[in-house]
């Protein structure tokens, strides 16, 4: 059965850098035609696609996000990892992590990452 896990600090202070990592469980990151993406909903908002890895390690980013953005890999631990940086009060939101095969078919349950000083 295939599982995301996000995981982050939960609270960070504005301008730092937020590190999160989705662990994948059931499939493998490199296999198949998957993409895993990040996607984030700031409160009372909508989905914000972030970006996403694809199963060759090439990245893609949202533009509006592009500057601030990097997704990177581990493949010995089968995991993906999201760092935003200079973030504000804006960034806070639940972050996701999604597997893509012509749809987002699997989701972690979030991590909530709240900007504040």
């Amino acid at each position: 059965q295939v599982q995301l896990q996000e995981s982050g600090p939960g609270l960070v202070k504005p301008s730092q850098t937020v590190s999160l990592t989705c662990a994948v469980s059931g499939v493998s990151i490199t296999t198949g035609y998957y993409a895993w993406n990040w996607i984030r909903q700031p409160p009372g908002k909508g989905l914000e696609w972030m970006g996403v890895i694809a199963n060759d390690g090439s990245t893609y980013y949202s533009p509006s996000l592009k500057s601030r953005t990097s997704i990177s890999r581990d493949t010995s631990k089968n995991q993906f990892s999201l760092q935003l940086t200079s973030v504000t009060p804006e960034d806070t939101a639940v972050y996701y992590c999604a597997r893509d095969l012509e749809g987002m078919d699997y989701w972690g349950n979030g991590t909530l990452v709240t900007v504040s000083s």
